[in-house]
């Protein structure tokens, strides 16, 4: 009945916490998605409109403005480059942190930085992002926003005074919230944030929050910018054809190859401008510059790109030919690689979405051309890209499917998505865009004691324990001892008679006795004779344990049968255990094929 009470008082008290957080981080995290959606929107406007010239499609959801070009492509460069330098100035000189991807710097703050950002970094973020994107770099808005959400987390967290469990838990959750509002998909958002912090796991502990959290979020948002989905097609398709199987797999296969492709490039480029001998503030500017260049004849890259996203959905190829189409998968690799790989302050989310459809895109009007591929638009198949494409790189695989059915507006490409993102999800393998990500929840420092502790039950004594040690009988002098422990480098000796331990000497005890006395003095008559003592039978938890509450170091190892001494544990013989077995579990996991 206690039992029972007790489960039933912390499960209202965990409720009432999260419930009172999530709506203060859900409300702050749909006002920044707003803020970052403004900003996004007038720099697009200054630099992209009024200095280049070009206005690039809106998908449905967004207001579908049509594609306009430049009279004068050659300033674009300049406007990039431009964008670039100033977004490398904000980021460099104020949060070095907050370069290149959000997402992946708010992953490293879940496990590495016990769920700390900086306060500044959200703003920073926001506004570095939005010069970067709306100047025309590629790249997308969901890592600055998952980082200025979960920098509202830890900001929260830190008002609150939160453990630091639940601070990390508050980063998460915030990751969630943002990208959940500026994609109108929190359900996805919701699910996103347990999976995206691992290659293979849940954080489960973050499910409940985020749900609410990114609910309402997503309700702040979307009461601004309406409720329709970010992307529509004209006709609604239902998956009725199993025949049509063979295609979305040969589609998941051809996501999981790129995939790989995409990350060795980003990580390639990101590299050779990390060995690159400029300031740090330029690089951004260079990369800009490079992918005004490709834009002067593919304007096709600028930006997040999802408005070509959405003409491909509805089949109109009037701005984009479908020769275009397979061309640009590899171009909007290099441009998002030049961008976010220079340093540039942008997500991988948005571009990966893109490279995706387009790879449906091109899937569909390849079999469409031999007249096998049954479907008669091209949106089923850039759809289930999108989704394949980012469940593979980013390695997501479930959250992604509901994500994308957000995003467009329909849940009837389960089937065809699961195969699909399932094939690239295995082809990838190991390879992600998120380097910040852990293979599993033992290997995150978040979760370090509670795997070592369960280690720890698991051994006992006498596998860790030191057997062949040194000793000194009662009455040998301290000075014997004292060179003993000099020569050997050791601070005790275990003082043995007939076998059995009568006591431990120091050499804070050696230090005690003058110098010309110890030659005289015997050990028995400044050792220690009340010692805690661990039987061999007792786990390496006891051990430590009695450890840290008698505050000493080592510990004499007695049998209780036959009350023999027959050995010594240390904290080093503990911790080397461990770091043996963190060793093994590394090694076990690389070995694995993802």
């Amino acid at each position: 009945m206690f039992k029972r009470a007790f489960k039933t008082q912390f499960l209202k008290a965990y409720l009432a916490k999260w419930f009172f957080l999530s709506v203060i981080m859900g409300i702050a995290s749909g006002l920044a998605a707003i803020l970052f959606y403004e900003m996004l929107n007038r720099f697009s406007e200054l630099f992209l409109v009024r200095l280049a010239g070009y206005r690039l499609p809106l998908p449905l959801g967004e207001g579908e403005a049509q594609f306009q070009p430049s009279n004068n492509p050659y300033i674009l460069p300049l406007v990039t480059g431009m964008g670039g330098l100033l977004s490398g100035l904000l980021v460099f000189l104020l949060t070095p942190e907050a370069e290149g991807d959000g997402a992946d710097a708010a992953i490293d703050a879940f496990h590495n930085r016990r769920g700390e950002i900086r306060g500044r970094v959200p703003l920073v973020k926001m506004v570095a992002s939005a010069i970067t994107i709306g100047s025309g770099g590629s790249a997308g808005r969901e890592g600055p926003i998952a980082l200025t959400s979960a920098g509202i987390g830890s900001i929260i967290s830190r008002l609150f005074r939160l453990a630091e469990k639940d601070r990390r838990i508050a980063v998460a959750v915030g990751i969630g919230a943002g990208i959940g509002a500026i994609f109108k998909a929190p359900f996805g958002g919701a699910i996103l944030a347990a999976e995206i912090l691992y290659l293979r796991d849940f954080e489960v502990e973050v499910l409940i929050p985020s749900f609410m959290t990114s609910v309402i979020a997503y309700s702040v948002f979307s009461s601004v910018y309406g409720w329709q989905p970010i992307f529509s097609e004209r006709e609604a398709y239902v998956f009725s054809n199993p025949l049509s199987l063979v295609f979305y797999a040969f589609l998941g296969i051809l996501c999981g190859v790129i995939g790989i492709v995409y990350v060795k490039s980003f990580y390639g480029a990101k590299s050779l401008f990390d060995k690159l001998r400029v300031p740090r503030i330029l690089k951004p500017a260079i990369g800009g510059l490079l992918v005004g260049l490709i834009g002067m004849f593919v304007p096709h890259v600028l930006g997040t790109g999802y408005g070509w996203l959405q003409k491909v959905i509805l089949g109109d190829f009037s701005y984009i030919p479908p020769l275009l189409i397979f061309g640009l998968i590899f171009l909007k690799i290099l441009a998002t690689s030049l961008t976010v790989g220079s340093g540039g302050s942008g997500g991988v989310f948005a571009p990966a979405l893109v490279i995706g459809g387009m790879t449906g895109a091109a899937t569909w009007l390849l079999f469409n051309a031999f007249g096998i591929v049954p479907e008669s638009s091209p949106a089923p198949y850039v759809i289930v890209g999108m989704m394949s494409f980012f469940g593979g790189v980013g390695k997501v695989p479930i959250a992604v499917i509901p994500m994308v059915s957000e995003m467009t507006g329909t849940y009837n490409l389960i089937v065809p998505s699961m195969l699909s993102t399932t094939i690239a999800y295995f082809i990838t393998g190991r390879n992600t865009i998120y380097r910040s990500q852990v293979p599993s929840r033992s290997d995150s420092p978040a979760h370090m004691t509670e795997y070592t502790i369960p280690f720890l039950t698991k051994i006992k004594v006498k596998d860790a324990m030191s057997k062949n040690v040194m000793s000194v009988l009662p009455n040998d002098a301290v000075k014997k001892a004292a060179e003993l422990m000099v020569q050997h480098e050791i601070k005790g000796l275990p003082v043995v008679r007939d076998g059995e331990l009568v006591g431990i000497v120091t050499f804070s005890d050696v230090l005690r006795v003058p110098p010309d006395k110890r030659s005289s003095v015997k050990v028995e008559e400044v050792m220690s004779k009340n010692l805690v003592t661990v039987d061999p039978e007792e786990s390496l938890l006891d051990a430590f344990e009695k450890m840290i509450h008698y505050q000493v170091g080592r510990l004499p190892v007695i049998d209780r049968k036959s009350r023999k001494f027959v050995g010594i544990i240390t904290r080093g013989d503990i911790g080397r255990l461990i770091e043996l077995k963190m060793d093994q579990m590394v090694s076990e996991e690389s070995e694995k094929p993802f």
